[in-house]
């Protein structure tokens, strides 16, 4: 199942490929007739549309295929399942494996990939074959950052994301800033990387090897964990990203489109998430506590820093990625409370943010941008008068993203919250002032946009149209719906994060 996972999105890029970027309806002996139906049915005569289809139908082919596994997995047990193992030029070995953590940042990649695509479904139509296929290869690449259970493999598909998303905001993004925006992301993020590789290399001098459950048995002196756990933690610090390389998130946000935008907040920032999990926890346990204290001050000052910069920002997208830095910050906060509550906690939040930010990227950056063509927060205004359906999701979605109850990102927050309470009551008390500092920039942003006089800047505007109102009403359904039934997602997480922290011992 998990080698269909992985080649199904390469086989609808290939298909893709095959397609010309051309409309078929010049072929027809009566040109009036060819436009007509071209334009009544331009999925069957518009080939950039054949294109989008392909991929969109392919992208949702994989969240079947990952539901599918979902509903058949055993999470009574710690072991990985649908273990796929192959080889390649007689030197490339290829070990795949999912287990009780993985299994949710394997279904939020292609939960969210189909989303991204709907997107901009309408806005590119050049160089469309591109744009795609670039989309449906980071989903394969995406996951089997999630799936690898080898070290070594980890860190090449982790590094492989890098050149697919600079492409995609150096071609398809807007804006005079967008090359330095695209250098920004793949050299802070590369740079910070290297050093992962040097430690990967120096485990495998000790151990000869790189798979992961060879490693997690082996002991490591707490001097060696430590050099180890730096070069590691300074690579998913930048990815997450943590206070002080930060910087790069904001302008990769503003300056690339809207699925770009929708990818990075959803799935790339979950990679770093990911790797805390897998990598220092489970085989640098020593390191992980000793350096602890640093990593929560880290994450205090990140919280802080970020909300106080959301409130300022007058960019709306720039104001949602900013406030993607202080969410992500109280997940590692989770993460590092070495607490069951506060692991899943950080697990449920950072899901939780892969539908809600993205959401409120598609309001402020698709929807409202659509109409308006501008992103600054002073022209926007009154928009509940013509878009009163936008406005009540826009609402919606901005309590989840504040973390109010009944919505996943609140159960998340406040898990991961009671989690560090467990470990150090003040670190939790200051990692608390987001839910005080998200509330003031959420609902600035909220209010200034919807209510007020309409501006005299803008023409009349229309509301939500069919598409749109689907993608939204995809990512709101399970926002809300775990969020009154979090024991789906928690139960199946108990015996997995269990083991993660009682195993080493």
């Amino acid at each position: 199942m998990i080698n269909l996972l992985l080649l199904i999105p390469l086989i609808g890029s290939l298909l893709i490929l095959f397609v010309k970027e051309e409309n078929t309806s010049k072929y027809f002996k009566d040109i009036k007739l060819g436009r007509k139906l071209s334009n009544i049915f331009p999925f069957l005569f518009d080939n950039n549309y054949i294109i989008k289809d392909i991929a969109l139908i392919t992208s949702l082919i994989n969240l079947f295929i990952s539901l599918f596994i979902w509903f058949n997995f055993d999470f009574s047990t710690n072991n990985y399942q649908f273990v796929s193992e192959w080889s390649a030029l007689n030197f490339l070995n290829f070990s795949f494996g999912i287990d009780g953590i993985s299994i949710y940042f394997v279904l939020l990649t292609t939960f969210v990939t189909p989303i991204a695509i709907l997107s901009n479904y309408h806005n590119i139509n050049e160089n469309t074959k591109l744009f795609f296929t670039s989309f449906l290869i980071l989903e394969t690449l995406q996951i089997c950052v999630f799936v690898s259970l080898d070290l070594l493999l980890f860190y090449i598909f982790f590094e492989s994301v890098l050149p697919v998303i600079f492409v995609i905001i150096l071609i398809f993004g807007h804006g005079m800033d967008k090359f330095r925006s695209a250098f920004l992301f793949f050299l802070y993020t590369l740079a910070g990387s290297l050093p992962m590789l040097l430690s990967i290399l120096v485990i495998y001098s000790y151990f000869g090897s790189t798979d992961f459950q060879i490693i997690s048995l082996k002991e490591i002196s707490l001097e060696s964990q430590k050099v180890l756990w730096i070069g590691f933690f300074l690579a998913l610090a930048a990815k997450t990203p943590l206070y002080p390389v930060t910087i790069w998130l904001p302008k990769a946000h503003s300056d690339s489109p809207l699925a770009g935008s929708v990818i990075l907040a959803g799935t790339i920032l979950k990679l770093a998430t990911y790797g805390y999990l897998r990598v220092l926890i489970n085989i640098l346990p020593d390191a992980t506590h000793y350096f602890t204290p640093i990593v929560l001050t880290i994450c205090i000052i990140s919280i802080v820093y970020a909300s106080l910069s959301t409130i300022i920002q007058q960019d709306t997208k720039k104001l949602i990625a900013y406030s993607s830095i202080a969410h992500m910050g109280v997940v590692v906060l989770g993460i590092f409370s070495n607490t069951v509550p506060g692991i899943e906690g950080a697990i449920l939040l950072g899901i939780g943010h892969g539908f809600v930010s993205p959401a409120l990227f598609i309001m402020v950056g698709g929807v409202i941008y659509d109409r308006v063509h501008t992103r600054i927060i002073n022209y926007i205004r009154g928009l509940v008068t013509y878009m009163p359906v936008s406005t009540l999701f826009f609402f919606l979605f901005t309590l989840a993203n504040i973390g109010t109850p009944l919505s996943l990102n609140y159960l998340g927050e406040q898990l991961s919250l009671i989690g560090i309470f467990e470990r150090n009551p003040i670190i939790a008390v200051l990692g608390a002032t987001s839910i005080v500092l998200s509330a003031c920039y959420s609902i600035y942003l909220y209010n200034r946009l919807s209510y007020g006089v309409y501006s005299p800047h803008l023409e009349p505007v229309k509301d939500l149209n069919r598409r749109e109102f689907n993608i939204l009403l995809a990512l709101l359904i399970p926002t809300i719906f775990f969020g009154i039934k979090p024991g789906i997602i928690l139960d199946s997480l108990h015996i997995t994060c269990s083991y993660l922290l009682y195993s080493v011992v």
